[in-house]
């Protein structure tokens, strides 16, 4: 079959590429991890390059049958699995470096808020984008020559071999001291600024006070808090939910700001915590399920168990927080 090459930019606001890819007779599959269905971004790339399309939370590809992964991840880590396994990645959703493996996020594998005119034929004779290399030679090169240096009496030999373990665990401690420093700048600071800015909307424009009208009566029991619950863990909704967990975010913040006003009992925050929950993970499933190398029939299995497992395990743990609850205040 003739497959042809095509063209991925940037979107508004996205990063990355641009990409010039073409599928072979190997990877030749466009999957699509959106939490609804094959969407139409993944319908145009498999239309132009010839591709066949599978909705990664229906079944399983093997990594080295795929094509381009397209996902709609707000910045957690489903944006940066399929690059740190060497898929080529469009997130639907403008983020950039983002997330706990932000460092595989790289330009010539990685397209973020990616429309459909964002997609084109490549011109003829373009270059395809090459993928930079997991490993350096000099690292090779380091670990070979590391190896040769056995030799001399066993004093020095002593000597040199607790140096070099006390300088690994120092490096170690160094690595994860620095990567704590660049998650914090990438991601929890952020963050905060999103929830500081959300809560100076909410308190300012009287919002807050139109909504707790209307929720506070549901927030405020055990069976409003269970109505909310069913609906996050939904199957139909929850994968939709889960990218970035938005929902969870504006809704805890909103109800974290009326406890603190006296508004709702405060010994509903802990069930209300559960209660706008259920659909956290729900978005990362077949991901997670590819990750453990699950076979295909697993994941066919696996995705919509755990979509409907949330139905009885999210009011479950809604109900038992609000037992624990009592005492707490």
């Amino acid at each position: 079959m003739a497959y042809n090459t095509i063209r991925i930019e940037k979107g508004k606001g996205g990063w990355g590429g641009p990409l010039v890819i073409k599928p072979d007779s190997k990877r030749n599959k466009v999957v699509s991890v959106t939490g609804g269905g094959i969407d139409p971004i993944s319908q145009k790339v498999a239309e132009l390059s010839g591709c066949e399309t599978v909705d990664g939370f229906a079944t399983s590809v093997p990594d080295d049958e795929i094509f381009v992964a397209i996902v709609d991840c707000g910045g957690t880590a489903r944006c940066g699995v399929y690059p740190k396994k060497g898929v080529y990645t469009i997130n639907l959703t403008p983020v950039g470096q983002s997330g706990p493996l932000a460092q595989y996020i790289k330009e010539d594998i990685y397209v973020s808020g990616v429309k459909e005119e964002n997609i084109t034929l490549a011109e003829e004779g373009a270059q395809v984008t090459q993928t930079a290399k997991s490993e350096s030679t000099s690292s090779i090169a380091s670990k070979s020559s590391s190896n040769g240096n056995g030799n001399g009496n066993g004093k020095s030999s002593f000597i040199v071999r607790m140096g070099k373990a006390v300088g690994g665990v120092v490096g170690k401690f160094f690595a994860a001291g620095r990567q704590t420093v660049q998650m914090v700048i990438n991601n929890i600071l952020p963050f905060m600024a999103f929830v500081s800015m959300l809560i100076g909307i909410i308190s300012e424009s009287g919002i807050g006070n139109v909504i707790a009208q209307a929720i506070a009566p549901v927030s405020g029991s055990l069976p409003g808090l269970l109505i909310v619950c069913i609906i996050c863990a939904l199957p139909i909704l929850s994968p939709i939910l889960g990218p970035g967990a938005v929902i969870a975010q504006v809704v805890g913040v909103f109800l974290g700001l009326e406890i603190g006003k006296g508004n709702i009992p405060p010994q509903y925050a802990l069930p209300a915590l559960f209660a706008i929950n259920p659909q956290v993970g729900c978005d990362f499933i077949p991901v997670g399920l590819s990750l453990g190398e699950a076979e295909p029939e697993t994941v066919e299995i696996g995705v919509p168990a755990v979509l409907f497992s949330r139905l009885i395990t999210g009011p479950i743990s809604v109900v038992i927080a609000w037992a624990f609850s009592f005492g707490l205040f």
